[in-house]
Formats: C-alpha cells, structure tokens, sequence
C-alpha cells in the first residue's frame, strides 16, 4: 500500500508544488494522474521512491516511511521493489535491447559482477521473460538506436518488469508518441497491471487515454487533489475542476 498523509512538497524556490495530499493506493491498481503541466503530477509520483524529499505530512510505501532518515542501503533496497518509466526511453542505444533489459538486474549482483556485465542464465531468462510479456522478443539482440519510439518504450517497460517491482510509476510514458503507437504502449501497461498486479501509477497528459485505460483518476489542479475516484465518474464538470477551463485539442490525443 501507498498512503499520503497530509503530504506536502515545498522546493528549494519556494515553489509550493503539493499541499495536504491525502491518498491510500492498494496493491494491484492502475491509477492515471491527471492535470495542467505544472499541477504537481510528476512532483508527486517522484516523492513515491524518493526522487525529491517530502517537506510535510508522511508518506508511506509498503510499509516504509520515505522521508529523510531513508538513505544508502536501505535507500537502494527500497527502490528495488519500484520500476520507473520515462517520457524518454532511458536507454542506452548503442547496446542491444537485451543488455538494457539486463541492467535492470544489476542491483541483485556483487559490484565486480555487475562491472564486467557478467549476468547468470536466470539473469537472462528474466530479461527474454520480460521481453516477451511486451511482444517485442524479436528484436532481443538488435540495437536500441534501430527502434522506434514505441518499441523503446516497451523496452523500458520490459526492464521495469524485469526488475520485478511491486509498483511502477510512470511520468508521461506516452507523450511522445503518435496517437496508434501511445495506445499500443497503454494496452501493454493495462496488460501487466492486470496479469502481474503490479500497481502502476501514470502521469497523464492526455485525458482520453487515462480515462480509457485506467481504472482510477486522480485529478491534481495547481498542488491539490481535486478529484479521486472511477474513470467512470468523470465527466465536464469534474474536468473544469482540474483543469481550471476547458479541455483543448492538446488535451486529447487524436486518435
């Protein structure tokens, strides 16, 4: 479980970015966060594994509370257990998607074993496991460089997967693809939410596709939670509310 009491974040620019977020998330859910850029999306998945520091209330993860006392091994174990996608892939592309993939099994060896890139044959089955739970395991052994954006991208979910995180978090892992491409990616997040249960928690631009696919919306409009329920229940006014006017073409991916 995640749970968000009273949480704030305030930068070091005096920029008050969340304030009073209260939320519990369970195991096993697929959760869009939705709003303008700037409400705070990206600040609050990034306070889950500790990529910036809470300044108020407590937040818990699985039942660790992240907060300053939280550092070196116990920093790095705690990470572990969380998978993080990129808008921008993350990958190295002049190596093979199966090295990339690998990588993400690197925090399961000794210092002189990952520095010569030696990996077991458990190591490798994971990684072509991964691979496959996406539907890219052709392209195992060409070069990242060689991809499109959206076979990237599934390369990055693919070493998430092989991480074997409880919860994956995602900072708008679609918004730099086409409108085919961004639902094919969607359809792969879906996918493994539900035969994994993996709780996945995505930063949304686009409004269609969260509604779409995720099962629960949380609306952020300038630092606050202003809704937080069913996709289902979302509708004109509920949109007005988080996004302070009415949606625009930006808004809505074109499909």
């Amino acid at each position: 479980m995640i749970k968000f009491e009273n949480v704030g974040k305030i930068y070091p620019n005096g920029t008050e970015a969340l304030r009073n977020v209260s939320l519990e998330i369970e195991q096993g859910q697929f959760i869009a966060i939705v709003g303008l850029s700037g409400a705070g999306k990206s600040t609050l998945i990034r306070l889950i594994n500790k990529m910036h520091d809470v300044t108020a209330g407590t937040l818990t993860v699985n039942d660790t509370v992240v907060d300053h006392t939280l550092t070196g091994k116990e920093l790095r174990r705690f990470r572990r257990g969380i998978g993080m996608i990129f808008q921008s892939f993350n990958l190295i592309g002049r190596t093979t998607v199966i090295k990339n993939v690998l990588a993400a099994r690197v925090s399961e060896k000794s210092f002189f074993t990952s520095l010569i890139g030696w990996y077991s044959k458990e190591d490798k089955i994971i990684a072509l496991n991964a691979l496959d739970q996406v539907g890219i395991l052709e392209k195992t052994y060409g070069r990242v460089d060689q991809l499109s954006g959206g076979q990237m991208q599934r390369v990055a979910l693919a070493r998430t997967i092989a991480q074997d995180p409880t919860i994956i978090l995602a900072d708008e892992p679609v918004a730099s693809l086409d409108p085919i491409t961004a639902n094919q990616v969607m359809s792969d997040f879906e996918r493994i939410n539900k035969e994994l249960s993996i709780t996945i928690i995505a930063n949304m631009h686009h409004v269609d596709l969260a509604l779409k696919y995720a099962r629960r919306v949380i609306g952020i409009n300038d630092g606050e939670v202003v809704f937080d329920g069913p996709a289902s229940a979302i509708n004109n006014d509920t949109l007005k509310k988080i996004y302070g006017r009415e949606l625009t073409d930006d808004d809505i991916m074109d499909t």
